[in-house]
C-alpha cells in the first residue's frame, strides 16, 4: 500500500446512473448501542463501540492548529476536472504548474486557493487559512462573526471553471438543505463571494467545524509511528462503520446515494463520528448527472447501470477492508477481495471474510440489500470477533431465527432427524399479512395451514417445514419448489438468489434424510448469505461431524459457543468432537463452562463426569469422583453413575497398580473398589424394573465381591 491511502476522484462518467433496487430505512436497532459509560480515558461505551467495545477518545482539535501553513495540492493528486488525465506535474526536472491548461483535452486547471486570510465573506465569515482539499475543493477555516466568533468551515470549487465541477457543487447544496442527521456534517449556509485571484463569483458551502482525525489519517498515523501495521484492530474498525452506518442508511431512506464512502470521509471527534464531504451525492432517480467516486471503492458497475443502494453497500465493504488490514485495494485486488492465504485475519475471523464477500459481490443483486440489513450482520460478526478475542461471550437477540426450539446431542449421540427438529427456525416476517395468524396457529398439518386466511410466503415456508418435520421431505421440496420457480408471465414468489431460506430448508431436508454432505453445502450458502448468525454455523458444525470433518466441526461448535452459551447444543457437540479427536481436558472444560442459568447445567455436569472416565489417569479418577459426589441428583442416578465411575477405577488400577487418593471414598485399590461397587450393584438391584435385571445385578455384585477366606 502506498503512503496515502486516498486517491484521486474520478472524473465525470458519461454513463447514466440507474437506480433500480429499493432504498433502506434509517438503521435503528443494534447499531443504535446501549449507553453505558466508560473509562475517562476511553470513550463511552455507547453508539459508536455498538455497545460492545470501548474504542478510544480523539481529542478535539483546536481549529487554529489544523490550518495549513502551505496550503498546496500534491502533484500526484492533480487531475484534469474534465478527462482526469494527470495534470501540473514535473517534467525535466520543474515543478508541475499548479494552474494551466491540460494537455490532453485542452481544459483549464486551478489548484490554488481561492481565499486568502483574513479574506471576510458576506461580510460575517472571517477566512484563518486552508484545512484541506478534496476532490472537488478547499476547505477554509472561518469565524462566524454573526454568531458568537464560531468555528465554521468554507467548501469551494476547486475548479470553478468547470461546469460540472460547479453543478456538483450546486447539487451538494440543494441536497446538503435537506440532510438533518447526528452522524452526517451539519450545514449552516450557502454563500457566493468574488474571488480575489481570479475575479470570478465562487459557490462556497458553510458548514461545522468537526476538530477531530479522519479514519484514514489514523491509519497513516499508525502506519508512520511503525506500529508493525497499516490497519486499525478490527474490532475498532467494525465499531467505525456500525456507527456510520445509520447515516447512511438516512440518506437512502430520504431518496439520496452517498457514493463516495471511504475512510477519508469519516472524522472521529471525541465520542462521536461524522459522515463529512457530500460532494458525490446524487439523488436515487437521478440517471444524468456526472458520477464521482474513488477508484479502489467504487463498485463495478458503476459504469454501466450507475450508482445505486447495493453501489453503496460495495464502497461499504471496500473501506471496512482498508480499515482492517493492508491490501493493494487499487492493484491486483482493485475489483476483488484479497483470499485468507493472503491476509491471514481473513482466516482468523471467518465470518468477517464472508461479511465482505457479500457486501462486495460483483453481482449487486446479491449484496445485503440496504445498510440496515449490513449493519445487523455485521454486529452479529462483532460479537463473534470479541468473543474469540478474549474467549467472553457476546451473546445478542437474532431478528432472522429463532432461539434453539430443543437441545440435541445432549445424550452423548447425534442423529440428524433429531437435529432438524431442534435447530432454530427462520423467523416470520412480520410485514407478512399472515404473520399474526401464523403467530396463534396451533395446527401441524399441511392441509390445515392451507386453510390460512391468505396464503402468503411465510404460510408456505410453514407448511415446508411442517413437512419436512413429519418426514415427507418430497413433499416438502415440491412446495418449496412452487416457491422458487417463476412462471410463465410471474417471477418467483421467493427469489432464492436474494433469500436463503429456500437453502435453509432444503438443508434441513437433506438432515432429514440422512444426506448430510448435500445439506452442508445449502448451509454453508446460508452462512454467506447472514454472516452474523449463530443459526447456519451451528447447522454446518452437525454436517460436518456427520461426515467425518472433526476438524471443521470443532471449529464451528466452538465458534457459536465462544459467542453466546445459549446455543447448549454447540457445547454438547464440542465436546463430543473434542472427545472423538482424543482430547478429554477440552471435552470436560466445555462440559463445566455450561452456566448453572442453563436447563442443560446438570446433564452437563454429568457429561462431564462420564467425559473424564476415559483413557484417563488416577488424578482424573479421583476429579470425577469430588464432581460426582457435589451433583445434585436422585439416588438412582447417582448410583448408577457412582458404579460407572468406581468402574473406570477399577478397571485402571488392574491395568496399572494401587494409587494415592480415594474415589467416592474408595481407596485407589483393587479391593477397596470391588467393595464400593459391590454396593453400587446391590443398590441398582433395588431399583431394577424387572426381575431379570435384579438378577442380572446381584449376580454382578457376587462376582465382583473381594474374596474370603470365611
Amino acid at each position: 500500500m502506498s503512503e496515502e491511502l486516498d486517491l484521486p476522484e474520478t472524473g465525470p462518467s458519461t454513463a447514466p446512473g440507474t437506480a433500480p433496487w429499493s432504498v433502506s430505512q434509517e438503521v435503528s436497532r443494534s447499531a443504535s448501542g446501549r449507553a453505558r459509560r466508560g473509562s475517562a480515558r476511553s470513550m463511552s461505551r455507547g453508539r459508536l463501540g455498538a455497545g460492545l467495545v470501548e474504542v478510544p477518545r480523539v481529542p478535539y482539535r483546536d481549529p487554529k492548529t489544523a490550518v495549513l501553513e502551505n496550503p498546496e495540492v500534491p502533484e500526484a493528486k492533480r487531475f484534469c476536472s474534465k478527462c482526469g488525465k494527470k495534470v501540473g506535474r514535473a517534467k525535466d526536472g520543474k515543478q508541475g504548474r499548479v494552474e494551466g491548461f491540460c494537455p490532453q483535452c485542452g481544459h483549464a486547471y486551478s489548484f490554488t486557493p481561492k481565499l486568502e486570510p483574513g479574506e471576510v465573506l458576506h461580510d460575517q465569515y472571517g477566512v484563518l487559512g486552508c484545512l484541506a482539499h478534496g476532490g472537488l475543493g478547499w476547505l477554509y477555516l472561518a469565524l462566524d462573526h454573526a454568531v458568537s466568533d464560531r468555528w465554521v468551515v468554507l467548501k469551494g470549487l476547486l475548479d470553478s471553471g468547470d461546469a460540472d465541477a460547479m453543478a456538483a457543487a450546486l447539487a451538494e447544496r440543494r441536497f446538503l438543505a435537506e440532510v438533518e442527521h447526528p452522524n452526517i456534517v451539519k450545514i449552516h449556509n450557502f454563500i457566493r463571494h468574488e474571488s480575489k485571484v481570479s475575479d470570478k463569483l465562487v459557490e462556497y458551502i458553510v458548514m461545522e467545524y468537526v476538530g477531530g482525525e479522519s479514519i484514514k489519517d489514523m491509519i497513516t498515523h499508525r502506519r508512520r509511528e511503525g506500529r508493525g501495521d497499516e490497519a486499525l484492530p478490527l474490532a475498532q474498525a467494525i465499531a467505525y462503520v456500525l456507527e456510520i452506518l445509520p447515516a447512511l442508511g438516512y440518506l437512502h431512506g430520504v431518496g439520496l446515494l452517498y457514493c463516495d464512502f471511504k475512510p477519508d470521509n469519516m472524522i472521529h471527534t471525541e465520542e462521536q463520528l461524522k459522515l463529512i464531504d457530500l460532494g458525490a451525492v446524487r439523488r436515487v432517480d437521478d440517471h444524468h448527472s456526472p458520477i464521482y467516486g474513488t477508484v479502489g471503492y467504487q463498485a463495478p458497475e458503476i459504469g454501466t447501470i450507475g450508482p445505486s443502494v447495493f453501489s453503496d453497500i460495495y464502497t461499504v465493504g471496500r473501506a471496512l477492508a482498508v480499515m482492517s488490514f493492508p491490501f493493494d485495494f487499487r492493484g491486483k485486488c482493485k475489483d476483488r477481495l484479497p483470499t485468507a492465504d493472503e491476509v491471514p485475519l481473513l482466516g482468523r475471523y471467518p465470518s468477517f471474510h464472508r461479511l465482505l464477500l457479500r457486501a462486495t459481490n460483483p453481482n449487486p443483486e446479491l449484496r445485503f440489500c440496504s445498510a440496515e440489513d449490513m449493519a445487523e450482520q455485521l454486529t452479529g460478526v462483532l460479537r463473534e470477533v470479541l468473543a474469540l478475542e478474549d474467549g467472553v461471550p457476546r451473546p445478542g437477540l437474532s431478528r432472522q431465527f429463532t432461539p434453539e426450539r430443543r437441545r440435541f446431542g445432549v445424550e452423548g449421540s447425534l442423529d440428524l432427524r433429531e437435529v432438524a427438529l431442534a435447530l432454530p427456525a427462520p423467523s416470520v416476517s412480520t410485514s407478512d399479512a399472515a404473520a399474526s395468524w401464523l403467530a396463534t396457529a396451533t395446527t401441524s398439518d399441511p392441509e390445515g395451514l392451507r386453510k390460512a386466511p391468505e396464503l402468503t410466503v411465510e404460510v408456505r415456508l410453514r407448511i415446508v417445514r411442517v413437512l419436512i418435520e413429519s418426514g415427507d421431505t418430497q413433499a416438502a421440496l415440491r412446495e418449496l419448489g412452487t416457491l422458487t420457480a417463476p412462471s410463465m408471465f410471474d417471477e418467483p414468489e421467493l427469489d432464492p438468489a436474494e433469500d436463503w431460506r429456500p437453502d435453509w430448508y432444503r438443508g434441513l431436508a437433506a438432515l432429514t434424510d440422512e444426506r448430510p454432505g448435500d445439506a452442508l453445502g445449502f448451509f454453508d450458502a446460508v452462512c454467506s448469505a447472514v454472516p452474523g448468525e449463530a443459526a447456519p454455523k451451528l447447522a454446518l458444525g452437525v454436517c460436518a461431524e456427520a461426515v467425518g470433518d472433526l476438524t471443521a466441526a470443532a471449529a464451528w461448535y466452538e465458534l457459536v459457543w465462544r459467542t453466546d452459551h445459549a446455543y447448549v447444543s454447540a457445547a454438547f457437540g464440542l465436546a463430543r468432537v473434542s472427545l472423538a479427536c482424543g482430547d478429554r481436558a477440552r471435552a470436560v472444560e466445555v462440559l463445566l463452562s455450561v452456566p448453572d442459568t442453563s436447563s442443560q447445567h446438570l446433564p452437563a455436569q454429568i457429561a462431564a463426569v462420564r467425559a473424564q472416565l476415559g483413557d484417563c489417569g488416577a488424578e482424573d479418577l479421583v476429579a470425577a469422583g469430588e464432581r460426582l459426589h457435589a451433583l445434585d441428583i436422585d439416588v438412582h442416578s447417582h448410583t448408577q453413575l457412582s458404579a460407572e465411575v468406581l468402574e473406570a477405577a477399577y478397571h485402571y488400577v488392574t491395568r496399572n497398580q494401587a494409587a494415592e487418593g480415594k474415589v467416592l471414598d474408595c481407596a485407589l485399590s483393587e479391593h477397596e473398589l470391588r467393595l464400593g461397587l459391590e454396593r453400587r450393584y446391590r443398590t441398582l438391584a433395588r431399583f431394577a424394573a424387572t426381575p431379570e435385571e435384579r438378577i442380572a445385578l446381584v449376580d454382578r455384585a457376587n462376582a465382583v465381591r473381594p474374596r474370603t477366606l470365611v
